[in-house]
């Protein structure tokens, strides 16, 4: 065997690792100098914005960087072994058994062609010569050991038969299956829902504890990152700036990278008008454009010429703390208590007239029953039941719900791209909901516009990004010559604060972030009314996200836009919403301001949604409510309520009436609404989810 098995020293140790990729032009270093080490039964984060190298570190621990990347320094050891000295052969022996991986996109790792069961019995039948039989009895365990329902079921079915959240539990069953010592996850929750993500975070946690397995979590998602790690290594462009236990970097956090991280996501207690975020300036290095000195110099608050840009920057030990170290040389001097210079502070704009009115909109699909050949039965999917709402002018309604509860389908008949089943939508008194996009005229498609979730998938990559903001102005009639509408998109290009040189650059030259605030240009090119904003944040880094909800804002401030927030994260619904829409399964299950949302009493699942946000705020304390099962189909509603088969709350209903009816519309406060069965004595006796420690 390649590894000792009584080794009790650290599962992982790296030390001072550096990987590059070479191209036929340069060397392109990804990691420089990067220390971890992971002992038995601890979880370590690796934090840090797309491109800092946290993926590269993870493949350099499985030994998998391609034809052209390569360690060029340092030493990765597991078990008290060099990983590189190690043949082929031992690798293979330890990668999938000892080593193994979790990939951010679970069909990834899963073959299409071939059952769970085989997929998952395969592991121990490989690496450990197992019998068939035993094979299977370790498959069935592990599929109940990952919470799924009916596992023998489950160990019949191919992939595609299976939701996401079920796929991901799958992969990390079959990286389980093995028991291995180190299990890397490299974003395992992106694609998932909140109370999914929430469900999947703490079984890692328990089956963590349950096999004594080391992990590795990537993540962006600082919150995540509390709730399941013990020490963490946040990273900037190839680097690790700081590392130690938890506590210590959340509460005493010694680099000024870590505290400008810190100040750019949405806490509670901040306030798009009285406490704004605070964006990092500038922007993330080329790996191959790195500054001198230290990388982070640029963009630092605290930079001081002729002592951050001279040399190559080591770790410091930090006195405090266990294991604490920064690459900076002046966080003894800095003050780290010192309060933030706040954001400008802005008056909240006074919502105007009801621009957008919805009444009991219903949008149902029909598909036939048998969807892989058509005929036969036909089934209803019922995407959106009796929807209504109204919004102002210069307000903020955030669209809050699972994948699947509807909020598309709704943005999609507003945008005209669907027409309504029933119902009425209201544009200034117009209606609007029976009119496909291709008979709207202009004006109504240059009031509603929208924001897409993927900047990448928005943009023209073969246009010039000011060619594309003309063409929407052409579309809208706006300008009477070429040089007129030349001027208003670099006019465009000053709102979204991008330099005017970029009106000649392709899609590709830009980041993610820029990408997005082309698409923002672009939708405010007509002077849009109502803006539709489907997780127009969600693709995007932490600190980037900063910065494109502070324009969105903005720009509603001097435009005095409608925002139709689509988001699954409540951190920066509540940062930025003025009232908030919680649906469920095609419903509105609650709706009120912010404040209403956010504060008892509330529907069961607002209150579960809550609980699922990870916040990465060391003071905060949480109910712990984790969902049981996955969201119902629409093509298959439960009866009666459609919350009724994940409601903790269920059994405090007499007469199974949960069962039998759809809950009326309840109003509990002024504008406050709850589609709920539960008694106002029940419902006045709710605790708040999310509360801050006592200091």
């Amino acid at each position: 065997m390649a590894v000792d098995e009584t080794y009790d020293g650290p599962i992982l140790e790296i030390d001072k690792l550096s990987i590059s990729f070479f191209t036929r032009l340069r060397e392109i270093p990804a990691v420089m100098d990067f220390s971890c080490t992971v002992m038995p039964g601890e979880a370590m984060g690796l934090v840090g914005e797309s491109g800092c190298g946290k993926s590269t570190v993870a493949l350099g621990v499985m030994q998998d960087l391609g034809v052209n990347g390569r360690v060029v320094g340092g030493s990765i050891k597991f078990k008290g072994r060099d990983l590189g000295e190690m043949s082929a052969e031992e690798l293979r022996d330890i990668r999938g058994s000892q080593i193994a991986m979790i990939y951010q996109e679970p069909m990834a790792s899963l073959n299409p062609a071939m059952r769970i069961g085989k997929q998952l019995m395969e592991v121990p039948m490989i690496h450990e010569g197992v019998s068939e039989k035993e094979a299977y009895a370790r498959a069935l365990e592990v599929v109940t050991d990952v919470k799924l329902p009916d596992p023998e079921r489950m160990l019949k079915s191919f992939p595609h038969q299976l939701s996401g959240g079920q796929q991901q539990r799958i992969v990390i069953a079959m990286a389980l299956m093995s028991k291995p010592s180190l299990l890397i996850l490299d974003e395992p929750t992106t694609a998932l829902d909140v109370t999914v993500e929430a469900a999947v975070v703490e079984l890692v946690k328990d089956l963590g504890k349950k096999y004594g397995t080391s992990m590795l979590f990537i993540s962006h998602n600082l919150g995540l990152v509390l709730e399941t790690c013990d020490r963490l290594c946040v990273m900037y462009s190839g680097e690790t700036v700081e590392t130690g236990k938890i506590s210590d970097v959340f509460d005493e956090m010694q680099h000024p990278y870590t505290q400008a991280l810190f100040r750019s996501i949405p806490l509670p207690g901040a306030d798009k008008n009285a406490r704004p975020l605070v964006a990092i300036p500038g922007n993330f290095p080329l790996p191959h454009e790195r500054p001198q000195g230290c990388n982070f110099g640029p963009r630092c608050d605290y930079f001081e010429p002729g002592l951050c840009d001279q040399s190559q920057i080591d770790m410091y030990p930090v006195l405090s703390g266990d294991r604490h170290e920064t690459r900076c040389l002046k966080f003894m001097e800095i003050d780290w208590n010192a309060p933030i210079s706040a954001g400008a502070q802005t008056e909240k704009p006074a919502p105007g007239d009801v621009v957008l009115r919805m009444d009991n909109l219903k949008k149902y699909y029909e598909v036939a029953a048998n969807a892989l050949f058509g005929g036969g039965n036909k089934k209803v999917v019922k995407a959106n039941e009796t929807l209504s709402f109204e919004a102002r002018e210069s307000e903020t309604l955030a669209i809050v719900g699972e994948s699947g509860c509807g909020k598309s389908t709704f943005a999609k008949v507003l945008m005209g791209l669907e027409t309504a089943t029933d119902g009425k939508i209201l544009l200034n008194n117009a209606e609007i909901q029976d009119t496909p996009i291709e008979e709207r005229d202009t004006k109504t498609i240059s009031n509603v516009q929208m924001v897409f979730q993927n900047p990448f998938d928005t943009l023209n990559p073969s246009m010039t990004v000011g060619r594309q903001i003309i063409r929407a102005l052409e579309i809208f009639g706006i300008g009477d010559s070429e040089k007129a509408r030349e001027t208003r998109m670099l006019e465009l290009l000053d709102l979204v604060k991008l330099p005017r040189e970029f009106a000649t650059r392709m899609p590709r030259q830009l980041s993610g972030g820029q990408k997005q605030r082309v698409g923002i240009a672009r939708a405010f090119a007509g002077d849009a009314k109502i803006v539709v904003a489907d997780e127009p944040v969600s693709a995007l880094d932490v600190s980037v996200q900063a910065a494109v909800t502070d324009l969105l804002m903005e720009i509603q401030r001097e435009n005095k836009t409608t925002l139709l927030f689509i988001s699954h994260d409540l951190s920066i619904v509540r940062y930025l919403s003025d009232r908030v829409m919680v649906m469920y399964l095609g419903h509105v299950v609650e709706m009120g301001t912010t404040d209403q949302v956010f504060q008892p009493p509330y529907h069961p699942y607002t209150e579960a949604l809550l609980s699922a946000v990870p916040i990465a705020d060391t003071s905060i304390e949480k109910q712990h409510i984790v969902l049981e099962g996955d969201i119902p189909s629409a093509m298959n509603p439960p009866s009666g309520c459609p919350f009724q088969t994940r409601c903790r709350w269920k059994d405090q209903v007499p007469g199974g009436l949960c069962d039998k009816e759809v809950p009326p519309v309840r109003n509990l406060a002024q504008g406050h609404q709850v589609k709920c069965h539960l008694s106002d004595e029940i419902l006045a006796r709710m605790e708040p989810v999310i509360k801050i420690a006592a200091e």
